[in-house]
């Protein structure tokens, strides 16, 4: 049976989200390694794609203002959780971990989900989702490599599952979202929201804001440090960021949180071909058992089409 236009426009740009999502630690870790703090190249990232989406959020408002002020406190949690608290995590996850070991961490963000629809809503989980969620954990438990000599920073872990709660808060509310709210007035919103609190942390000296403005190396060359920024924010934040926002509101949360897994294994394939890092065969076999849980937590959902006063209802009593 053919798929309807709106779900396939929806599939394509989740896996176009999830494709250039997954080119932003390799772009960070250069920056990171010559020097840079990741809380720099968060606000540097989101505070200039921000910049670059402003004119496109006037224009789609066209002078429907109320529905900025309506929908600023969403927004502003979008900022903190979606993009400033997932980001910061993974970008300091990465400076301990290999980037897909550190995105297989992140992506346990659709447990997460189903644990605060449990806890905040009364979603009990069916015997597939528990099952699914049994078998991520083992997932877990081999890329953490528990078993093995050389376990990861434990560090790195925790950054990493810090970003697993911040992505799970920018999926499940970029799905339920004011379906009049212009996906890119979110977006740009959300990102200047982030860098915004960000860049004040920064300034008062609570969080590191270190950035280095001499050549780094990227893909193996010697570049420019414009190089790397262009990608996160152009690449990374602006495309990324404006795909996943609408592809989530066509989908809804669930099913495109679960299509966003495919960032893993983009983000695995680049790293390996940009800095010639790849997990361990025990790791990688975790991250297929991650993936897998979550298949049987998906194969679980309600066979429904997500509709708007389904995505309009609050998580987090407002994503969660």
């Amino acid at each position: 049976m053919r798929q309807p236009p709106r779900g396939s426009a929806g599939l394509l740009l989740a896996v176009l989200s999830a494709l250039t999502f997954a080119t932003s630690g390799t772009f960070a870790r250069s920056l990171i390694d010559a020097g840079w703090s990741a809380e720099a190249a968060v606000v540097v990232r989101v505070g200039l794609a921000a910049l670059v989406l402003l004119a496109p959020a006037v224009l789609a408002l066209r002078g429907r203002w109320s529905l900025l002020r309506r929908n600023a406190a969403s927004i502003t949690a979008f900022g903190l959780l979606g993009v400033a608290l997932a980001q910061v995590c993974f970008f300091n996850a990465v400076r301990y971990l290999p980037v897909g070991v550190a995105l297989m961490l992140e992506y346990l963000a659709v447990v997460v989900v189903v644990g605060w629809m449990w806890l905040a809503h009364g979603q009990r989980p069916r015997r597939l989702t528990v099952a699914g969620s049994i078998v991520a954990l083992a997932g877990l438990g081999l890329v953490l490599d528990l078993a093995g000599a050389g376990r990861l920073d434990p560090v790195g872990v925790l950054w990493g599952l810090g970003a697993a709660v911040g992505l799970a808060g920018y999926f499940v509310l970029a799905g339920r979202m004011d379906a009049n709210l212009p996906s890119v007035v979110l977006a740009s919103g959300g990102m200047a929201v982030g860098a915004g609190v960000l860049l004040l942390l920064g300034l008062v000296g609570l969080l590191p804001l270190r950035a280095y403005t001499g050549p780094v190396d990227f893909a193996g060359q010697r570049t420019s440090w414009l190089v790397p920024v262009a990608g996160l924010v152009l690449v990374a934040a602006v495309l990324a960021y404006l795909t996943g926002v609408v592809s989530t509101r066509l989908l809804g949360a669930r099913l495109a949180s679960f299509v966003g897994l495919t960032e893993v294994m983009f983000a695995v394939l680049i790293a390996w071909l940009v800095l010639a890092e790849l997990p361990t065969v025990v790791q990688l076999a975790g991250g297929a058992l991650i993936v897998a849980g979550v298949a049987l937590v998906r194969l679980d959902e309600p066979r429904e089409t997500p509709t708007v006063e389904q995505d309009q209802k609050p998580a987090l009593a407002t994503r969660g």
